[in-house]
């Protein structure tokens, strides 16, 4: 379906975008669901992103002011979503995962940010507050209702676990990353993994279990603070939420996330505690870096002509645009 003529009123914050997100949403479950085919629904608004917009019904609704109300209007849907797979009976046979890509913007102002809690900082750094998303899983009959895990987990699992559920194969000609967490969604299961935290090309962390390791530390540049654009508000740790790109790499900083959620305070060098995770951890990342096979970033060059400049409908209304000629540059990423 294309879509050109929506408006997000940037002074009130109104848009019906979420709306028209769910409307297509639902008709798609519909179709699926009488032509009796298996289907996969990807739902992503972005209603949260700066311009932050709510519809009419949900504006000043919340307490939260507009970013509330742009939450508030995605919980609406998503439980519509719930109950419309349960009026067509196929909620005991279909897996619903809600999460993020990242944790919250907080360097947009107060009317277009969001919050991480007690975690530090947000999104474009690889803090906890950055990289920790909220994951529910709902498949009524298959994962009991009020289950919690601790299990750590990334995005990228997802597709390996959404190709078991459907009883399909992974490729076997490359390295997938992702783990199947059938296990732990069906058996409350446990595995043991590390996560690795990457910013670019560059390793910035790792987690294993309850600890994380920092081996860099960066939140954003002075010339970009300087200007008033703060990755982490209010939570500025010395040496910690560097606005350099700080090595630790002899001597990283460890944090317990179970103690010290906000990585606030280092476990010092001189401890026990600190060597034992030191050593484990750096037999995981010599590991990882051995088995590691470098792939081409996708992003390293910029080029206007592979935008997509004529998406499926664009016939119809008669919007179709000519791409420009290709002209490659090498993009900046000042993150």
């Amino acid at each position: 379906m294309y879509y050109e003529e929506f408006e997000i009123n940037v002074k009130t914050g109104e848009s019906n975008l979420t709306q028209i997100y769910l409307k297509e949403g639902l008709d798609f479950i519909s179709q699926q669901a009488m032509a009796q085919r298996p289907f996969f629904l990807y739902s992503a608004p972005d209603a949260t992103h700066s311009p932050v917009y709510a519809s009419e019904r949900f504006l000043g609704k919340s307490q939260r002011g507009r970013y509330g109300d742009a939450v508030m209007e995605l919980d609406d849907s998503i439980g519509q979503i719930l109950a419309h797979l349960v009026s067509l009976g196929i909620h005991n046979n279909t897996l619903v995962f809600f999460t993020s890509d990242n944790g919250a913007a907080v360097m947009s102002g107060p009317h277009q940010s969001g919050s991480n809690g007690p975690f530090l900082c947000g999104k474009e750094t690889t803090f906890e507050g950055g990289m920790r998303e909220p994951a529910i899983a709902w498949w009524p009959g298959r994962i009991p209702a009020g289950t919690v895990s601790h299990q750590l987990a990334s995005v990228m699992d997802l597709f390996s676990t959404s190709l078991s559920v459907a009883g399909v194969l992974p490729p076997n000609d490359r390295v997938i990353d992702g783990l199947d967490l059938s296990p732990v969604l069906f058996n409350n299961s446990l595995l043991d993994r590390p996560i690795f935290y990457y910013r670019g090309n560059q390793m910035m962390a790792v987690r294993i279990g309850q600890y994380k390791v920092h081996y860099w530390t960066w939140s954003n540049s002075w010339e970009e603070f300087n200007t008033g654009i703060n990755f982490c508000p209010g939570q500025e740790v010395p040496g910690v939420t560097t606005h350099t790109q700080e090595e630790h790499t002899m001597q990283p900083l460890i944090f317990h996330l179970g103690q010290d959620p906000g990585e606030r305070y280092p476990i010092s060098v001189q401890s026990e505690e600190y060597r034992d995770v030191h050593r484990q951890v750096t037999a995981v990342v010599e590991q990882h870096q051995k088995d590691l096979i470098p792939g081409m970033p996708q992003l390293n060059m910029c080029d206007l002509a592979v935008m997509n400049w004529s998406p499926p409908g664009c016939e119809q209304l008669g919007k179709c645009l000519k791409p420009p000629e290709s002209n490659p540059w090498k993009c900046v990423w000042p993150h």
